[in-house]
């Protein structure tokens, strides 16, 4: 028996007072008046978008390759579809260059209310150095500062699909963009590609609360249909929640789309931590699949160690040490993945199908 999805939380949806009044909200600046009566106009559309519940306004129909070829797929995801399937192309061709991403998961930079840069970017720049000076290396940075010093870059929160049943979790995630709603501008439809796209992940971050920060955690969850989600959404209808507990329940495969890619780790902090978010990440990356090249390859240090943090830059400047331990991390790292592409390296079990999935 398929189970009966569960409800009976509170409704959150907006009379139409309260809708305008928030979609308004963001026309604050007074130099807005002088469109008033435009904007009236859009806000009009808007309600009725969002009443309707139109979700994804743009569609076509599935075509050959999919469950049901008469589903009105969104266009938005057809399209994140195709460029990670480019993405893969990108990764598989072995004449190719070694491709590494390298992201800064600080949320600091000097573009804001900071003023001031990040030690993570710097310590990503070193990384990058070696990556650079590399044969045949190709290099992508992703900077998720831009979340908090650019318009228009949002990372929508994970809805948690993949816990009502597997199939749910379409890959690439379709719960955005959700025009109905004017959640747009979704970052992830680009960030995707980039993973899929890369030999070698680097990620530098710093500790924020014994944790990691807000923009690494928000991709980290959007990360979740990487690692078994469904690369059919007319499987399930799209969003029906019933067809994606019965076919979770027909025996699910949990395809890791991004399994085999390595990745190293820096993590910096000034108190406590460091430690801590270090092994979470790597227990992420490794759940997902992924793998690391050798210890030399993840790191935790402290810079400044319990020292006035207007003082973190000249203490970064000082510590030649972290400096190279970081080009070591990023030697390590395309080191391993030189080998995997060479056939010289294999991750002992990697072909082993375990006994539980999830």
């Amino acid at each position: 028996m398929t189970p009966e999805p569960r409800k009976g939380m509170p409704d959150p949806k907006l009379d139409e007072a309260e809708f305008r009044a928030r979609f308004m909200s963001r026309f604050a600046d007074p130099a807005f008046g002088a469109v008033g009566a435009e904007l009236d106009r859009v806000a009009a559309v808007a309600w009725d978008t969002y009443s309707r519940g139109r979700k994804a306004p743009v569609t076509r129909k599935a075509g050959p390759g999919y469950a049901d070829p008469d589903y009105d797929l969104s266009v938005d995801w057809l399209n994140a579809k195709a460029a990670i399937e480019a993405a893969q192309v990108q990764h598989d061709d072995a004449s190719g260059p070694t491709r590494i991403l390298l992201i800064n998961c600080s949320s600091r930079s000097e573009h804001t209310c900071p003023g001031e840069m990040s030690k993570s970017y710097r310590l990503l720049r070193i990384a990058q150095a070696i990556f650079d000076a590399g044969d045949k290396v190709s290099t992508e940075v992703l900077e998720l500062n831009r979340l908090a010093s650019e318009f228009g870059r949002e990372i929508h929160p994970c809805k948690a699909c993949f816990s009502t049943a597997a199939p749910l979790c379409h890959w690439p995630c379709s719960c955005y963009p959700n025009h109905g709603l004017g959640q747009v501008h979704d970052w992830m439809n680009d960030i995707y590609p980039m993973w899929v796209r890369a030999h070698g992940i680097m990620l530098v971050t710093p500790v924020n609360w014994y944790q990691v920060t807000s923009p690494l955690k928000l991709m980290m969850d959007r990360l979740v249909c990487a690692d078994g989600g469904n690369p059919d959404p007319t499987l399930t209808h799209g969003k029906d929640a019933r067809k994606a507990k019965e076919e979770e329940l027909k025996g699910w495969p949990y395809p890791r789309h991004l399994a085999g890619r390595m990745f190293a780790v820096v993590v910096h902090g000034d108190v406590e931590g460091a430690e801590n978010v270090r092994r979470s990440i790597h227990d992420w990356l490794c759940f997902m699949h992924l793998c690391p090249p050798g210890p030399a390859a993840e790191l935790d240090r402290y810079i400044g160690y319990w020292k006035p943090y207007a003082t973190s830059h000249d203490e970064l400047d000082a510590d030649l040490a972290i400096q190279e331990e970081v080009r070591n991390a990023a030697r390590a790292l395309l080191e391993g993945v030189s080998a995997k592409r060479a056939g010289r390296m294999t991750n002992a079990g990697e072909d082993l199908t375990p006994p539980r999935q999830k």
